[in-house]
C-alpha cells in the first residue's frame, strides 16, 4: 500500500503526496518555494438552489402526525392519539382526532371524527367536522357529513348526507 491510500487502493484527497525536492531548492541561497502548493479553491460560479418552501397547516408543538404515503394501503384499522392524519394512499378505517389532510392522491373510506378536514382526494363514509371542512376542487366527499363550518372550492363535490352541526353538537364536542 502506497502512502495516501487507504485500503481499497484509493487515494484519499485529504493527503497530499509530496513530490521529490530538486538539488537546487537546497541551497541556502534558494528562495523558499512552495513545493506542493494548496489547491486554489473558488467560490461556485452558481448558488446552490433552496428548496422551495411550502406552507402546511401544522399540529401543535409536540402534536403527533401521521403521514400515509402513496402506494400504501391500510384496512381494518382505529386511528387513535394522532393530531394530524396526512393520506397520500388508500385507509379503510375508523378515527378519532384533531385533523385530517387527504391529498390529491389519496382515498379515505370509514369514519371520520375530527376538529379540521381538509379533502383534495376522495372520502367516503361518515365526516364530521367539528369545526371546519374545506373541499378543494379536487376533493370528492360522499356519505354522511356533519361540519361546524364549511368550504367548497369550484369543482369540489359533495353528496349524501350532508348537514351542519347544530350549535349544542358544537359545544358537546368542545
Amino acid at each position: 500500500m502506497k502512502y495516501g491510500e487507504n485500503l481499497f487502493g484509493r487515494r484519499d484527497p485529504r493527503i497530499r503526496e509530496t513530490q521529490p525536492v530538486p538539488a537546487a531548492a537546497n541551497h541556502p541561497s534558494a528562495t523558499p518555494a512552495l513545493v506542493n502548493p494548496p489547491p486554489q479553491r473558488s467560490a461556485p460560479s452558481v448558488p446552490a438552489p433552496e428548496a422551495p418552501v411550502v406552507a402546511e397547516p401544522r399540529a401543535e408543538e409536540g402534536g403527533s402526525k401521521l403521514i400515509v404515503g402513496p402506494n400504501i394501503k391500510l384496512k381494518g384499522v382505529e386511528i387513535e392519539d394522532c393530531d394530524t392524519l396526512v393520506v397520500e394512499g388508500r385507509i379503510e378505517a375508523t378515527m378519532v382526532s384533531r385533523a385530517i389532510q387527504i391529498a390529491e392522491r389519496g382515498a379515505f373510506n370509514g369514519k371520520v371524527d375530527v376538529d379540521v378536514a381538509e379533502v383534495r382526494g376522495v372520502f367516503q363514509g361518515e365526516l364530521t367536522a367539528r369545526k371546519k371542512l374545506v373541499v378543494h376542487a379536487s376533493g370528492r366527499v360522499s356519505g354522511k357529513i356533519r361540519y361546524g363550518k364549511m368550504l367548497v372550492q369550484e369543482g369540489g363535490e359533495m353528496s349524501g348526507d350532508v348537514a351542519a352541526l347544530t350549535a349544542q353538537e358544537q359545544q358537546a364536542a368542545r
